[in-house]
C-alpha cells in the first residue's frame, strides 16, 4: 500500500498508470462500482473516480488514520464514495450491507502504508525506536511485542521462516529468547539489534537492513495479512460481474505467490483432459490480464524505492460462475 512520492498534486500510488489502464475497461458502464480493499491514503481512488466521472467507490481499511485521510481526500466526490472501516477478509460481509453484491472492478494495494512506516510510534519500521507495535487495527490486542515475548520458540522460528523468509530463523528466535528471559523485549531497536547479532557477519554485507525480514514476519502474523488475502482475494472474484476486473499490488514474494494461486486456479480449465468437447461446466470464469507479475519501470522506481517491491497481476472474468 504504498503511496509515497510527494508530487505538486499530493501522493502518488504505485503502478498508478497501469491500474487505471486494467480497471478502465470494466468501468464503462452506466453505473460502475469498483471496491478498493486497502484504501490507504487513497491514491488509486482519488486517480479512478477522476478518471469515471460515473464511478462509485467502495473503499475498505482497518486503519482509523488512513480512514481519516482518505475520507478527507475523497471529500470532493461526495457520495460517489463509501469508506469502511473494516478488514479486507470482510469484503463479502460490506458488499452485502450495502447492497452491492456485484462490482465491476477490485483493487488489492497489499503491504503497509507510508504513514504506518514513517510514525515512528507504530512500531513498523527498524529505522526508528520505538515500541514493538506494528497493529495497522490500534484497537486489536495482538502486538509485535506480545509475540517476540510470549510466542514459543517453535511458533516463533516458523514465523521469522514461513512469513519473513529467514533463512537464519532459528538463531533469530534462539537469541530473541535468551533475550527475553532476561527482559521483555519491547523496543524495535533492540529487536533489530538483536537480528543483527544473530544473522552471520558475512550476511550482513549484503541485502540491506537484516532485521528487514523478522520486522516484515512480525508485522504479517500481528496483522493477519495473509490469512486476510485467502479469504478476500476469492470473495472479491465471486462479487464480480463478468467484464468485471480484479487487480492485485503486492509486495512480498508470499503476497504474490498467494495471488498467483488463487488467479491460476479461477483462470483453469477443470474438465476431464482429452474430451473432444469442452464442457461448460468446468470451463475457466476468469481470465489473466498480466502475464506474470508485472514490475514497475526504473523510473518508478528511481522515484518512489519503496515501489521497487511490487508486483502486480490482474484477471478479468469471461463467464457467469
Amino acid at each position: 500500500m504504498s503511496e509515497d512520492i510527494q508530487q505538486p498534486g499530493g501522493h502518488v500510488p504505485v503502478l498508478l498508470g497501469r491500474v487505471l489502464e486494467l480497471l478502465a475497461p470494466a468501468l464503462t458502464g452506466p453505473d460502475p462500482v469498483v471496491v478498493d480493499a486497502n484504501l490507504g491514503l487513497g491514491g488509486h481512488a482519488e486517480a479512478l473516480l477522476a478518471a469515471h466521472p460515473a464511478l462509485r467507490l467502495i473503499g475498505i481499511d482497518r486503519d482509523p488514520f488512513a480512514i481519516e485521510r482518505s475520507t478527507e481526500r475523497l471529500a470532493p466526490y461526495g457520495e460517489r464514495v463509501t469508506i469502511v472501516r473494516a478488514v479486507s477478509d470482510e469484503l463479502a460481509e460490506v458488499l452485502s450491507d450495502l447492497g452491492r453484491p456485484v462490482v465491476n472492478g477490485v483493487l488489492f494495494d497489499l503491504g503497509v502504508s507510508s504513514p504506518q512506516l514513517d510514525e515512528a510510534e507504530r512500531g513498523f519500521a527498524y529505522s526508528y525506536d520505538a515500541p514493538l507495535d506494528m497493529r495497522m487495527d490500534r484497537e486489536q490486542e495482538l502486538t509485535a511485542e506480545k509475540v517476540v515475548n510470549t510466542y514459543p520458540p517453535g511458533e516463533l522460528t516458523r514465523i521469522l521462516r514461513d512469513y519473513g523468509e529467514e533463512r537464519f530463523a532459528a538463531r533469530v528466535t534462539g537469541l530473541i529468547v535468551k533475550e527475553r528471559a532476561r527482559e521483555p523485549i519491547t523496543s524495535t531497536k533492540r529487536l533489530a539489534d538483536l537480528v543483527r547479532q544473530a544473522i552471520p557477519a558475512a550476511t550482513r554485507r549484503t541485502g540491506g537492513n537484516p532485521a528487514k525480514r523478522t520486522f516484515q514476519a512480525l508485522r504479517i502474523e500481528v496483522n493477519a495479512e495473509l490469512s486476510a488475502l485467502e479469504t478476500a482475494l476469492p470473495a472479491a472474484l465471486d462479487a464480480l460481474a463478468v467484464g468485471g476486473r480484479v487487480v492485485v499490488l503486492a509486495y512480498h514474494s508470499l503476497e504474490d505467490r498467494l495471488t498467483k494461486q488463487v488467479l491460476t486456479a479461477r483462470t483453469r480449465d477443470t474438465g476431464p483432459p482429452g474430451l473432444p468437447v469442452p464442457l461448460e461446466a468446468h470451463q475457466p470464469r476468469f481470465r489473466l490480464l498480466t502475464r506474470g507479475a508485472e514490475l514497475p519501470d526504473d523510473d518508478e522506481v528511481a522515484r518512489n524505492p519503496r515501489a521497487a517491491s511490487a508486483r502486480m497481476r490482474a484477471a478479468e472474468r469471461i463467464r457467469q460462475g
